[in-house]
């Protein structure tokens, strides 16, 4: 045995131990490969160090015969193994998202119906006939149509209380007890049909679905946007008046006191919740609308320094504050904003295309300029006035907390707002194929847990440092096949994952242990 350097083509040096006993070059091991010198020399040396303990096992040399004998017994042992295998499924998404279920406390339900519905409404949301047929295919799940039906019933009647309640409690124990910080924002979901009853009712959608009949959810989210609650509404009810039905509700339910802070955009913004939060004792952020505050702290407001971190706190005659900020990022998106819809503006006055339904529709008709009911005009002063407003924007609030934490509490509402954009679109809570109050509740909680889930198992991957995303393992996971063999022998079986690519390999630890569950 000796050490070998090897040139290779991209000007490295691989290090090997070779052999030429038997006439034959071969290599027995590689010890490394060097790009300089010092790194070759120390390859070699290793090289050295591994001969002289393995020197004297040497390599046997069989006889073509045996070697021939080898191979057949090899080919049979293959044989063996792929004739005894008795099946093979692709349910990795499914283990990865059972034990993330299982971490959160939802196996407490003992429904294993809940468990399969959240499974594929992560892995691949569809109407419940078509997850049965996907239960069957991809985890051997077999769950009847009508017994799906059955259980939503149940779950409106006796678990929508139970999955909140679970998904609470773990959440206060990722943030050692204390929420200390609830936002809250609504959304719209509609329906495949302009059927209306007691709960669905047109209204303003905000997706657009305005001729469709649709439900008002309230979402109650916390720091890392984990979800913590919820409620649904009718579809005509004012965004403004869910808030704290809602947050009362909570607070009840789960005996919060009043130790946080409830956070909220601009849309919940009325003199009336205001005062419900106030009167209530609760701590409060909310989006100001800085353009219709009284004159005098308009005059506050325009006169604050216009620089990215300089804060301007101003106090209410009520006690509240108003926090006004500026960023120029911010001022740069409401410019641009402005001139798009002034252009649209323009181009339609200039082909006489401006009709009355364009001036009462919302947005930048405030620009418009109505004289006598008959001339309708660009206002130019108005787009100047409006300029001034750039880059501002302000929060209301009855904290203590000082102007910057105001506004960093505030920046995390986003969490919500991809709450819902994940159970949106990852998830497909809507369109909406139920037709009762009862299905459409428990259809909800359904994708309730599976966002619980889903934000879970996002948090588990970041620490425990997985490269991908939630959407990304679950896609690679699909791709890894477990199989299943049998011994004839004793009649045991051999489950075996089978991780074959690098993408495989980086997550199969999500599969094969439960480590990365306690971070």
């Amino acid at each position: 045995m000796f050490v070998r350097r090897k040139k290779n083509r991209s000007g490295s040096t691989s290090v090997v131990v070779a052999d030429k006993s038997s006439g034959r070059f071969t290599e027995l091991h590689v010890i490394g490969v060097g790009t300089t010198e010092d790194e070759i020399r120390k390859l070699v040396n290793e090289g050295k160090n591994w001969i002289a303990h393995y020197g004297g096992q040497q390599t046997i040399n069989f006889p073509d015969d045996e070697c021939e004998k080898l191979r057949r017994e090899e080919n049979s042992m293959t044989e063996y193994i792929v004739s005894n295998i008795i099946s093979t499924s692709l349910n990795s998404p499914q283990r990865i998202i059972n034990k993330v279920y299982d971490k959160i406390g939802f196996n407490i339900i003992q429904d294993e119906e809940l468990r399969h519905l959240v499974v594929s409404r992560i892995c691949s949301p569809m109407s419940k006939k078509a997850t049965v047929d996907y239960l069957r295919r991809h985890f051997k799940e077999e769950v009847s149509l009508q017994k799906i039906y059955r259980y939503l019933d149940k779950l409106y009647n006796t678990q929508q209380g139970l999955v909140q309640e679970i998904s609470v409690k773990h959440t206060k124990r990722l943030f050692g007890g204390n929420l200390g910080i609830l936002f809250y924002d609504v959304t719209t979901l509609y329906f495949e049909t302009t059927n209306k009853d007691e709960l669905r009712e047109s209204g303003f959608s905000k997706d657009g679905k305005n001729a469709n009949s649709q439900v008002v959810l309230g979402l109650l989210v916390s720091r890392g946007g984990y979800p913590l609650s919820y409620s649904l509404f009718n579809g005509s009810q004012y965004e403004g008046y869910t808030m704290l039905p809602i947050v009362d509700d909570f607070v009840q339910r789960f005996n919060l006191g009043n130790d946080f802070v409830v956070i909220a955009d601009s849309g919940l913004m009325s003199a009336k919740n205001v005062k419900l939060l106030r009167d209530g004792g609760y701590k409060y952020i909310i989006g100001a609308r800085i353009k219709k505050e009284s004159a005098r702290i308009m005059e506050k407001i325009i006169a604050t320094e216009r620089r990215c971190g300089v804060f301007n706190d101003i106090k209410y005659p009520d006690g509240d504050r108003l926090i006004v900020g500026y960023s120029d990022e911010r001022a740069k998106k409401n410019a641009f904003d402005r001139e798009q819809g002034v252009e649209r503006l323009r181009k339609r006055f200039s082909t006489g295309t401006l009709t009355k339904a364009d001036i009462n529709k919302r947005g930048y008709n405030k620009f418009l300029s109505v004289s006598s009911g008959i001339t309708v005009c660009i206002d130019e002063e108005k787009i100047k006035k409006d300029a001034i407003w750039d880059g501002l924007k302000g929060y209301k609030t009855n904290t203590d907390l000082s102007p910057e934490k105001v506004y960093e509490a505030y920046q995390n509402l986003w969490n919500v707002e991809r709450s819902f954009r994940i159970t949106k679109g990852t998830l497909d809570v809507r369109p909406m194929f139920h037709f009762t109050p009862r299905r459409i509740e428990a259809h909800v909680c359904i994708c309730f847990v599976a966002l619980k889930v889903y934000k879970e198992l996002e948090r588990l991957l970041k620490l425990s440092g997985c490269p991908y995303s939630v959407d990304e393992t679950l896609k690679i996971a699909e791709t890894i096949v477990t199989i299943e063999i049998a011994r004839p022998e004793n009649k045991d079986t051999i489950t075996k994952t089978l991780c074959l690519t690098e993408e495989e390999r980086a997550i199969a630890y999500l599969i094969d242990t439960d480590d990365w569950l306690e971070l």
